[in-house]
């Protein structure tokens, strides 16, 4: 996703909305520049006077005094430059801290459309690498930028003291060294853009690739995957070279001009020298200065290069910052309307009676394809609707629309009469308990996993959720038993063992509302047969919302509702639609013939005698 260009005025103005956050720390890292400054600013003087009034005029008695004001003046610098380091670094981690917290907690607040749009190494190279990019650059070279200015400031006083004509001389390529830097200021930000971008896509890829594994090594597509990859390191590759290129001729080019400077220096004020106008001690002295002069243009010079980068980089961060939050955090969708007043967002009570409504709703991922035409349905509260279909009808699009995961396109969902889109996210979704077909765990232990439902749930209540899930009997079975391991995304458990610790973290929570889809799905007979109890369990008493393409698994549903194309073409319990003969009836009729070898040898095994 590419991000949206922004003067540098903007990245600066932002930048510095963080700095000031800490205001001691920048004076402090400020006047410490100052006092570093003023002591390196005494070191041309004595040496001028070393050579002047020591050496030319055979003072030995001076000779001490000048080492000691040199030996001072290099302890000052140093010391002062040693707080300057010292109180930057805690300032700048204190800033990137909040810029990284602020973008995290930002994430968390987007909607999930938001992510369908972007691949997750995408966001995970604007979190990481971008912001340390920003830190690296924008903050730490603002902080470098003043202390170069302020050392211009300082020297080219010192000189315009010693001698203003030779300082003309001295100034004579600055022209060449601006025009130069506005150059590339104004033609390297598309490059640095483009390395982040080629960045942030190496990133994704590599992601992907990681997350993909198994079916890489089980397609036998390792060479594919390698040269996927090679193309995408290639753009990274052509990128990087295009910004070394520029680089390689902008730098000499500017030391080149710096130097000439040096050398017209040289020149008059070795005739100077000559000619009996100024001594030998002034002349070293100047070139001190001049020396001390040119190094910080060269360091702007590398800052300038730097905050192309940073720019590039806050861009991206900064694109993540100002994107549009879910609606219902907080603040009504109108709220970042400035035309539109704020409108405060209810709460819904500690535990709603369950009873839900879907009142002509309609909605589309896309502008004019719809998913869902008109959809009307009623839940009361303890009641399981059943939502079947063919692939693409809408059971899960109707799923993702309940806990406001999208926002209906027309419509009304009601929550104990409550319109969802009036009520805060966080209240709406503590009432909801959603169990996935393809369950999600952290990557820590089955007891963070399982703790995830109600953190501050009692062991005994863990493992009371455990057991009603059918999983306390393999989980006691482990070395570690609630302190195993699960690895990344659940890698070390089976589907059915991830299933059921995804049901007893939702019994755990124990909402009044659940949403179970496809829950039974990718299990063997066995597997499913202590889902299905735990299900039972976590059903009771609940109102839920069970989408399945097994239709064993809703026949005692209260209410089945068939979906086909957006809309709801048939509803009753399972004895009205068979005897409809339509589509819940056809579905039924190709799924029994389609019984797997292991599920036929199952139903014959459940029958035979004792």
């Amino acid at each position: 996703m590419i991000a949206r260009r922004r003067p540098a005025g903007e990245i600066f103005r932002r930048v510095f909305g963080y700095l000031r956050r800490y205001p001691w720390f920048g004076v402090g890292t400020m006047l410490c520049a100052i006092l570093t400054t003023l002591a390196g600013l005494a070191f041309p003087k004595l040496i001028q006077v070393m050579i002047d009034d020591v050496i030319v005029a055979c003072r030995a008695d001076l000779l001490g005094w000048v080492a000691g004001g040199l030996l001072a003046a290099c302890f000052a610098r140093d010391f002062f430059n040693f707080l300057r380091i010292q109180l930057n670094n805690r300032f700048e981690q204190r800033v990137i801290f909040d810029m990284r917290c602020d973008l995290y907690a930002k994430l968390q607040r987007l909607a999930v459309h938001y992510f369908d749009q972007r691949a997750t190494g995408d966001l995970m190279t604007r979190v990481i690498d971008d912001v340390n990019a920003v830190e690296r650059v924008l903050i730490d070279g603002i902080e470098q930028g003043t202390v170069a200015l302020l050392t211009l400031a300082g020297v080219g006083t010192m000189m315009l003291v010693y001698d203003v004509k030779l300082t003309l001389w001295a100034l004579l390529p600055l022209p060449v060294l601006v025009a130069g830097a506005l150059v590339f200021t104004v033609t390297a930000h598309n490059r640095y853009r483009r390395v982040r971008e080629a960045t942030s896509a190496l990133n994704a890829l590599l992601h992907d690739n990681l997350q993909g594994i198994r079916q890489i090594k089980a397609f036998g597509r390792e060479p594919h995957e390698a040269a996927r990859f090679s193309a995408k390191a290639g753009q990274l590759r052509r990128a990087m070279l295009r910004v070394m290129g520029a680089w390689s001729v902008y730098s000499p080019a500017m030391e080149f001009a710096a130097w000439l400077g040096c050398v017209i220096v040289f020149w008059q004020g070795g005739r100077a020298v000559l000619a009996g106008e100024m001594t030998v001690g002034v002349l070293v002295g100047f070139v001190s200065y001049l020396f001390a002069f040119y190094g910080p243009i060269r360091q702007l010079h590398g800052l300038n290069q730097m905050f192309q980068a940073g720019r590039a980089a806050g861009e991206r961060v900064f694109d993540i910052l100002d994107a549009e939050i879910e609606p219902g955090q907080g603040e009504s969708p109108d709220s970042a309307r400035p035309a539109v007043a704020p409108c405060p967002m209810k709460e819904l009570p500690a535990r709603v009676a369950g009873k839900v409504e879907f009142r002509q709703v309609s909605f589309a991922y896309r502008p004019n394809v719809p998913v869902l035409r008109e959809v009307n349905l009623v839940a009361e509260p303890g009641e399981t609707v059943a939502l079947v279909g063919p692939t693409g009808a809408g059971k899960s699009t109707i799923a993702n629309l309940l806990p406001r995961f999208y926002e209906v396109t027309t419509g009304q969902i009601l929550v104990d009469g409550h319109d969802i889109r009036a009520v805060t996210l966080e209240s709406l979704r503590r009432q909801i308990g959603i169990v996935s077909q393809e369950p999600f765990l952290f990557n820590g232990t089955i007891r963070e996993n399982i703790l995830y439902g109600r953190l501050e749930a009692t062991e005994a209540e863990m493992i009371a959720a455990a057991t009603a899930a059918n999983c306390h009997e393999f989980i006691a079975r482990l070395p570690e038993g609630y302190d195993a391991k699960v690895g990344e995304r659940g890698v070390k458990l089976s589907v059915g063992e991830k299933q059921r610790i995804s049901i007893a973290r939702a019994l755990l929570k124990d909402p009044p509302i659940l949403i179970l889809d496809e829950a039974t799905a990718s299990v063997d007979t066995a597997t499913e047969k202590l889902i299905q109890e735990a299900l039972d369990r976590l059903m009771a008493h609940r109102t839920s919302f069970v989408i399945a393409h097994r239709l064993s698994t809703v026949r005692n549903a209260d209410q089945i509702l068939v979906l086909q194309a957006g809309r709801i073409v048939e509803r009753g319990t399972h004895e009205e639609l068979m005897e409809l003969s339509g589509l819940y009836a056809h579905l039924c009729r190709v799924q029994s013939t389609a019984l797997t070898i292991e599920q036929q040898l199952a139903e014959l095994t459940s029958r035979a005698p004792a």
